[in-house]
């Protein structure tokens, strides 16, 4: 089976998703979660209104920098029994650490960092 390939063609629909929609921030940098007071969100947090994942807008994390669009976290939480994607944008490299640190800090929820790339493998590649 072929290595996955960071897909350049899926980053630019992302892209085109973000740009397109208005970022909310519900949970500016340093709101303390309101259930677990150890969980401080250490960028603003939000979603993109009129979008879609798992029956709320796309959760976004906004750092600092201005990068655009350069990483996506994909999380697994036992708790809620769920997985979800989050899109980091203009998060520099501290921040991005930072926020791979908030959401592996339990046993219940774990995180993935994925990273831009410009690669199209052939199987990306449409007629």
């Amino acid at each position: 089976m072929e290595k996955f390939l960071n897909n350049a063609l899926f980053w630019q629909k992302l892209d085109t998703i973000y740009l397109s929609s208005e970022l909310v921030i519900d949970k500016p940098k340093g709101y303390v979660h309101p259930l677990y007071a150890n969980l401080i969100y250490p960028v603003d947090y939000g979603y993109l209104k009129d979008t879609l994942s798992f029956n709320e807008g796309i959760s976004t994390n906004r750092g600092t920098g201005n990068n655009g669009l350069q990483h996506l976290i994909i999380t697994g939480d036992i708790l809620k029994k769920d997985i979800e994607v989050k899109l980091l944008v203009n998060c520099v490299e501290t921040e991005v650490r930072e926020i791979l640190t908030f959401l592996n800090q339990t046993d219940l929820q774990k995180a993935v960092l994925i990273t831009r790339d410009n690669i199209i493998p052939s199987w990306g590649e449409t007629d």
